[in-house]
């Protein structure tokens, strides 16, 4: 049996990036004689301060107790057949740990998902923003035996170090999602789902929901389901704190999914998960044409996008004066992540690449 180490920094089945880019992968590479173990630094308790102002003393210690777990697993390295890194190894400017693996390891792959090339800290942590290097990925890049990324835009990053890069999007596991249905109220539920560190998107749309809301009043409401709330003045907003045990039944709560995202180097970098999610469920979605978005959506057939104001406004006015359209749109959607988004439609993809650089 072939050994494959997952090098991240959460506990398994706490971030959305680790559930969906190789977590729920290992049933399927264990089933295909793959032993897999995961190597995380931040556990439950930690987690709970790690991302708040202040706290540095959990901070501090995190950064101590990185450093051992990584030396750990430099020196258990050797034993697996395949070392695999979301992300990065440590939370630091240092890309040290990287390329000591790279150098003692023949199989190394790193998988990134987001412009992790580019600055971007969580607002609990924008005092430690100077402990951060970006482009330290470069480095790894240029020793790594395969960079697999989420989308074209990271690709074309990926491929200025690395001569060997692999496109693979972000995909849902048809066969645990719980679809339930609800029955269509007086209120239309407009849906958002993300975390304390993309809350920054939904704020920045807070115009556009302030548009909505005036023109339908007590007929629409706006549900943020997250690690953290929302409050925007004059939006009624219902905040539901995310936990995983909770996320089938909010996501099917919604009548419209939205993905509002400024445009800029970032953003251009987001797989478009949170849409993804909305049309797993058939939940009909309203994105900005910013990235992948674009590769995803076909405006009008199996979701909308919306480039300002008042296209958001005309999309989601769509949507909200017709239920039939949003069941329309929801079937298509969901058809899309059947077909292109799926673990059952690419995941004999994703085992070949452990396979090709392990078989004798």
């Amino acid at each position: 049996m072939k050994k494959i180490l997952f090098i991240a920094p959460h506990r398994k089945g706490r971030a959305p990036g680790q559930r969906f880019r190789f977590e729920q992968y290992i049933n399927y590479l264990q089933e295909n004689d793959f032993e897999c173990t995961i190597s995380n630094i931040i556990d439950e308790k930690e987690d709970k301060y790690f991302y708040r102002k202040g706290y540095y003393w959990v901070k501090l210690y995190v950064y101590l107790k990185s450093i051992f777990v990584r030396i750990k697993d430099i020196i258990r390295s050797r034993k697996y057949d395949v070392i695999f890194i979301y992300r990065e190894a440590l939370f630091t400017r240092s890309s040290i740990i990287e390329r000591i693996l790279c150098k003692i390891n023949k199989v190394v792959f790193v998988d990134f998902d987001d412009a992790i090339f580019l600055l971007d800290v969580s607002a609990g942590n924008q005092q430690l923003s100077w402990l951060k290097n970006p482009q330290k990925i470069n480095k790894t890049l240029q020793k790594c035996t395969m960079s697999i990324v989420g989308n074209d835009y990271l690709a074309d990053y990926a491929r200025q170090f690395c001569n060997n890069v692999t496109v693979f999007p972000t995909t849902l596991d048809l066969n645990t999602i719980k679809i339930t249905e609800h029955a269509i109220g007086n209120k239309i539920c407009i849906g958002w789902i993300g975390s304390r560190t993309t809350i920054k998107h939904i704020e920045w749309a807070a115009p556009i929901l302030r548009k909505i809301q005036n023109k339908y009043g007590e007929k629409v409401y706006f549900k943020v389901v997250a690690d953290v709330s929302l409050n925007i003045e004059n939006v009624d907003i219902e905040n539901v704190m995310w936990s995983q045990e909770i996320e089938s039944e909010q996501l099917s709560s919604f009548d419209i999914g939205i993905m509002p995202l400024p445009d800029n180097e970032w953003t251009r970098g987001k797989c478009g998960f949170k849409g993804l999610q909305c049309m797993a469920y058939k939940i009909p979605v309203v994105m900005s044409p910013v990235g992948v978005n674009t590769k995803i959506i076909q405006d009008g057939i199996n979701g909308y996008l919306a480039d300002n104001e008042n296209e958001w406004l005309e999309k989601i006015s769509l949507l909200i004066d017709n239920a039939t359209l949003r069941r329309q749109i929801g079937e298509k959607g969901r058809k899309t992540v059947e077909e292109s988004y799926s673990f059952q439609a690419l995941k004999d993809i994703y085992l070949s690449y452990f396979k090709k650089y392990t078989d004798a």
